[in-house]
């Protein structure tokens, strides 16, 4: 066991690594699966298949090269589907030639990797399956950019093309340094127009942007577009949260006068926890502490982007110190005004209730958000009337006892 364990650790990793980096380089997208699969060998492998979350976030599909056959996991049932929520290594005790390895790039949860080896059951497999998964995820995200292979397989129905427009200016859904973590949701994946978020990180503070614009479809995705647009171009500038508002607000009523979009604004200072936001005729955002959801902050600082010359007002910044370990949930009115069949509203208390307990069981904050949106669009019943999005923003000081935490980011530096 021991020479085994010699083997994997020091020398099959690092010629499978080497090896998926040497030769990515030559092949197209397509090329992805066998490549991979190239790579098995190096590792006391005899397949090494790649799965990918669907936009949904419901399943994971095989990306298969010749001569592979698998299928499509259910990511709730399943025990792919649990190292994807759990990001936990998982085992199949009625099938112990293969391992489920969670597939990351970072702290963004891509998917899951299935290695089979006769060397399944021995723990110093994780070590080296670990490095193979990150060096794959890399691989992934560097080639997927030249070819509609990833993007293809990932989508279950045809997609919008005003989703294709937000989704193509979208952020990595989770981000996350070792004192914080931001993460995101957006439904309806395939035909989303309205909601967009973003988010950058300058030195100490953390820049979140969440907007949702009035209408539908195109022109719901196009303002948006100039929305998000406007928002990074402020925040290049240097602007400080005020002007960046006052930016926003001017490029909407010059270019879509008769339109407007929400949103709320926040930077976080990640030295001090100090929290500054404007809310732009935006929902509030929640304010969770314990595993509590303590208090709503402040309604509306200013008026909807694009309605500014309404008032002779500039807007007005909340500030929150935040405690070591306070989340931030902010959402779009998609999440509380999902109806039932017999009508009733998702509403701020269930949503409350929902987060509260999600909490309580110490899941990862994706998982969160992931659970949360498959929550609201089942209460609507699968179809969802407007666009639900949500960002869970987690302030969590290196120093600060919070031992029922996964530290995401130390996932990226995982030994073996």
């Amino acid at each position: 066991m021991g020479e085994d364990r010699g083997r994997w650790s020091v020398v099959d990793a690092g010629n499978a690594v080497r090896s998926l980096q040497l030769n990515a380089p030559q092949g197209g997208p397509d090329d992805l699966p066998l490549l991979i699969t190239g790579a098995a060998s190096a590792i006391n492998a005899t397949e090494i298949v790649v799965y990918l979350a669907d936009y949904t976030q419901s399943l994971l599909v095989p990306l298969l090269g010749a001569g592979l056959d698998r299928d499509e996991q259910p990511i709730e049932t399943t025990l792919a589907g649990r190292a994807f929520t759990t990001l936990d290594v998982q085992r199949a005790p009625d099938n112990p030639d293969r391992i489920w390895v969670p597939l990351l790039l970072g702290c963004e949860r891509m998917g899951v990797l299935e290695v089979v080896t006769p060397a399944a059951a021995d723990p110093a497999t994780e070590g080296p399956a670990w490095e193979v998964a990150v060096t794959v995820a890399q691989i992934l995200v560097n080639r997927r950019l030249y070819g509609d292979v990833v993007e293809r397989m990932r989508r279950r129905l045809p997609m919008q093309v005003a989703a294709e427009i937000v989704w193509g200016l979208l952020p990595p859904l989770t981000f996350a340094t070792d004192d914080m973590v931001v993460t995101a949701i957006l439904e309806p994946c395939y035909d989303v127009g309205g909601d967009i978020f973003d988010y950058a990180l300058n030195g100490d503070v953390l820049s979140i942007g969440l907007f949702d614009t009035c209408g539908h479809g195109i022109k719901a995705s196009t303002l948006a577009s100039l929305v998000v647009s406007a928002y990074r171009n402020a925040r290049r500038c240097g602007l400080d949260l005020v002007d960046t508002a006052i930016s926003i607000d001017r490029w909407v009523r010059s270019e879509h006068p008769n339109l407007f979009a929400t949103g709320l604004l926040a930077e976080l200072d990640r030295t001090t926890g100090r929290l500054r936001m404007i809310n732009a005729g935006h929902p509030g955002a929640m304010l969770l502490r314990d595993g509590k959801a303590i208090r709503e902050l402040p309604g509306p600082t200013a008026l909807p982007l694009g309605l500014g010359h309404l008032s002779g007002r500039r807007p007005r910044v909340h500030v929150e110190d935040l405690h070591p370990g306070d989340r931030i949930l902010a959402y779009t009115d998609g999440i509380t005004d999902a109806r039932s069949l017999e009508g009733e509203r998702f509403g701020l208390e269930r949503l409350v209730d929902f987060v509260n307990r999600a909490l309580n069981d110490g899941l990862p904050s994706p998982e969160t958000m992931r659970r949360l949106v498959r929550a609201v669009v089942a209460y609507q019943n699968d179809e969802l009337d407007d666009d639900a999005t949500a960002v869970f923003l987690e302030w969590r000081p290196p120093h600060t006892p919070l031992a029922h935490l996964r530290d995401l980011s130390a996932l990226t530096t995982r030994s073996p």
